[in-house]
């Protein structure tokens, strides 16, 4: 069986927006300073630049041509039964040396509409570092009209859509949900781990000063005038964000905790695992975890395997359950990346 066990090589490469150093350090990649973005045990294609974005393995196979090969051992008969052979969940790491542009990404219901897609774009943020006082914008403050947002982005208005948004402070330790179709932007120094669905699917609402051409790439191929149709609208309060966030005070703790919201279920699961206070039990299944802090030792069926800050350790469901301890006198903390489970809740929209 080739479903084993195993650590993965960086994945870091080009894009749009400036940033990565912070990537190459954590993750002995090559860091920036246009790179900003890797993507972790992913079977999803960068949109329109396939083979780019997929994980090749250390023997040289792509993950996704491996799964594909041996479905049942990665992900387990009762994911295939729901899922099929799609992992459900694309990683990354993003390490911004500049605001993202106000951008969204389609729900389900758009992507299956005009893009023939199963999956839209629902993603989630865990912050590993911000400065103090960093904001990020998610959702409109107030209700608005499609005619007033395309203005915006026909008159390349950055100002006005940047004015727009609900803000919060994020700090390290941090996890926010985004659903799909708010519009969002992030601040400048922010590094995130990010789970969202396994697709590379963009809206930009305004790119000045970005390496990009919005007006040819920004739509998806579908031209603005049908892109917008995928903004959500509607008002985003200050409660309303208290929903979609857990704070460090809540998910710093020892043991095994979830650090997403209930309205993340339908998407993908996140688990924090810190062994300060023992061993750690995690039940089998495909598992995406990086090291965040700390060293320690993920016990398998398939063996035990020694992590430090910045590996990612790639678990298939065929090695059982596992558990993370610590080794010697360091602590590990770590996070499990996730499919949603066989069981989920099924409103996704």
């Amino acid at each position: 069986m080739s479903a084993q066990v195993t650590l993965l090589p960086c994945n870091q490469f080009d894009h749009f927006y400036r940033g990565g150093n912070r990537i190459g350090e954590l993750r002995r990649g090559p860091g920036g300073p246009q790179r900003p973005e890797e993507w972790i045990g992913s079977t999803t294609a960068r949109f329109g630049q396939a083979p780019q974005g997929f994980n090749v393995l250390p023997d040289g196979r792509l993950l996704i041509e491996a799964i594909d090969s041996e479905p049942e051992a990665w992900l387990g008969a009762a994911h295939l039964a729901r899922y099929g052979t799609s992992t459900e969940v694309l990683v990354k790491l993003l390490d911004l040396d500049q605001r993202l542009p106000v951008h969204l990404h389609p729900n389900r219901a758009f992507s299956k509409t005009h893009l023939g897609l199963a999956h839209g774009k629902t993603e989630a943020w865990y912050v590993l570092d911000a400065p103090e006082g960093a904001e990020v914008g998610v959702g409109f403050k107030d209700t608005m009209s499609l005619d007033q947002v395309s203005d915006w982005v026909r008159e390349r208005d950055s100002a006005a859509l940047l004015s727009s948004l609900q803000t919060r402070v994020v700090r390290p330790g941090d996890a926010m949900l985004v659903p799909a179709g708010l519009p969002h932007t992030v601040a400048d120094g922010v590094f995130v781990l990010e789970l969202q669905e396994p697709t590379d699917l963009s809206i930009l609402l305004e790119w000045a000063e970005f390496a990009v051409d919005g007006a040819k790439d920004g739509h998806l191929d579908l031209g603005f005038e049908t892109a917008l149709q995928a903004v959500d609208l509607s008002a985003v309060s200050s409660s309303d964000l208290d929903r979609l966030v857990l704070t460090r005070d809540q998910l710093d703790v020892a043991g095994l905790r979830s650090i997403m919201p209930a309205a993340a279920d339908p998407y993908f699961r996140a688990q924090r695992i810190d062994t300060s206070a023992g061993a750690v039990g995690v039940d089998a299944g495909f598992s995406i975890v990086l090291a965040t802090e700390g060293r320690g030792i993920i016990h398998t069926s398939q063996g035990d395997h020694e992590v430090a800050r910045g590996d990612v350790l790639l678990i298939p469901f065929a090695a059982g359950d596992w558990s993370a301890s610590s080794e010697g006198s360091s602590s590990l903390v770590a996070v499990a990346c996730r499919p949603p489970a066989p069981d989920a809740p099924t409103n996704a929209r």
